[in-house]
């Protein structure tokens, strides 16, 4: 029983089969038993050939500055560890129809395992979709630039000014403003003003500033852009 050598054919085909199912040659972690197999080759096996030995060889050569540290019992020969039988499979290709059926068994649950992955991904996407869409929406918003126009020099701008942010409005917000010359020492009012687009409506806005008739001539939107 264990290995018979990995120089042959034949040794070599029998590790490869081994280690086909095996990160290790015993157990689920690095070992003595690796170590002494592991110097029991010439030299790195042919990966083509025997990728499942060559996968194996190249693992365990990782681990070389260490082989020292690593538990088990490093007396004892290569051929000590392996597989209970040497002999080889006729074609190690070949697979009873008992262990074919019992890959197309385990195929079929991975197969319904995977579309359960895949319905709760989906589930959770569509979750994820109807709360972003129930999630409220912040208010379009439009910042306007808004010239108010006196009759005449001699009216009260400060006054005029006054009556204007006077008015309040739900989604209406007042800022900055100043005075700017027009010409024959007559100077208009500029004043800035924040609008929810879906509450306030400027022409609505502009008819009741100008409803002040003792003081505004006329109205205009200098400027507007969207928040």
């Amino acid at each position: 029983m264990g290995f018979t050598d990995f120089v042959s054919d034949a040794g070599l085909t029998l590790a490869n089969n081994y280690l086909a199912t095996r990160s290790y040659i015993v157990g689920n972690a690095p070992s003595q038993a690796d170590v002494v197999t592991f110097k029991a080759f010439s030299a790195a096996p042919d990966a083509a050939k025997y990728p499942h030995v060559a996968r194996w060889y190249k693992h365990i050569a990782s681990y070389e500055s260490e082989f020292s540290t690593l538990p088990g019992d490093a007396s004892k020969g290569f051929t000590a560890y392996g597989p209970e039988s040497t002999e080889l499979p006729s074609n190690p290709k070949d697979k009873p129809e008992e262990d074919e059926e019992e890959e197309d068994l385990f195929g079929s649950d991975s197969e319904e395992e995977d579309a359960a992955v895949v319905a709760e991904r989906n589930k959770r996407l569509e979750d994820y979709k109807a709360k972003k869409a129930a999630k409220p929406k912040p208010a379009a918003k439009s910042l306007v630039t808004l010239e108010v126009k006196p009759w005449d020099d001699e009216t009260d701008l400060k006054e005029m000014e006054e009556n204007v942010r006077a008015i309040e409005m739900d989604g209406l917000v007042w800022g900055a403003s100043k005075l700017v010359a027009v010409g024959f020492g007559i100077k208009k009012l500029q004043i800035n003003l924040v609008v929810e687009d879906e509450k306030v409506s400027t022409d609505a806005l502009q008819a009741q500033i100008e409803e002040d008739e003792d003081h505004v001539q006329s109205t205009d939107i200098a400027a507007m852009q969207k928040l």
